[in-house]
């Protein structure tokens, strides 16, 4: 099935999947100090809700899982105000125009930073809707890392005005955080991107409609360039949701 857009072409039947199944193995990628999801059946006294147990017609699961440590998950203003803000009143449409970048992470003193001239340099002047950020080396570790208390890379506070300045709406990167994993709570590059001043009441000029999304992985076969995004999330009111992003690759019509 192909969709013109302009003089554009996008297939959609070849989806490109950046998210990462959520799973109640070790093969599950953990941050923020928690243990793997719970994926287990109900059970009401010797009913248990597993077809292979023989007691039920039907599978009927409960899981708990933490979207911000857990996997894919996007995330709006409200995971760091005092007021409650909702991704799923945030997030209202759903396909934008997407830059995928590769970006090797610098070394500053302790840290791995990715920096203003970084991105700038990557983007070549370009302005999309949505910026995603893969970084280099590109393992497909990632896809299972255990992330607390190994201090991954981040974004520095300069870097995330600059893209909130070129207004870029949508940023998504294969970290579990923008910001440093210990900073004394001071969330820069958070701040910075949604333009919140005071997290206890936040000022108007905030970025409500803007989002991050964390704990992608792009495939290292799919080339840097200019995509068509569809940002899935699950209908969630809560500050963060588990979501599916998904690119597509766009062609110049002849």
């Amino acid at each position: 099935m192909k969709a013109k857009i302009n003089n554009f072409e996008i297939d959609l039947s070849k989806p490109i999947d950046i998210s990462i199944p959520l799973t109640n193995t070790d093969e599950n990628p953990i941050a923020w100090y928690l243990e793997k999801p719970t994926i287990e059946p109900v059970v009401f006294g010797d009913w248990i809700g597993k077809v292979s147990e023989g007691k039920s017609a039907t599978n009927f699961n409960n899981i708990f899982f933490n979207p911000h440590g857990h996997g894919t998950h996007t995330e709006c203003l409200g995971h760091i105000t005092h007021d409650f803000y909702s991704v799923n009143q945030a997030l209202q449409t759903f396909f934008f125009t997407a830059e995928l970048i590769s970006i090797q992470p610098e070394i500053q003193g302790e840290d791995l930073v990715i920096t203003k001239n970084q991105i700038e340099n990557a983007l070549s002047s370009k302005t999309p809707e949505a910026l995603v950020i893969r970084t280099l080396p590109n393992q497909l570790a990632k896809k299972s890392r255990k992330y607390s208390h190994t201090n991954p890379p981040y974004l520095l506070e300069e870097t995330a005005i600059f893209i909130r300045e070129l207004g870029i709406q949508h940023l998504l990167i294969d970290l579990p955080s923008v910001d440093r994993e210990h900073d004394e709570g001071k969330l820069l590059a958070h701040k910075a991107f949604w333009n919140v001043k005071n997290t206890q009441k936040v000022n108007d000029d905030a970025r409500f409609k803007a989002t991050i999304t964390e704990m992608i992985f792009v495939p290292s076969e799919i080339p840097d360039g200019t995509y068509l995004l569809n940002l899935q999330i699950a209908t969630f009111e809560n500050d963060a949701s588990p979501s599916k992003p998904i690119l597509y690759e766009i062609k110049q019509c002849i």
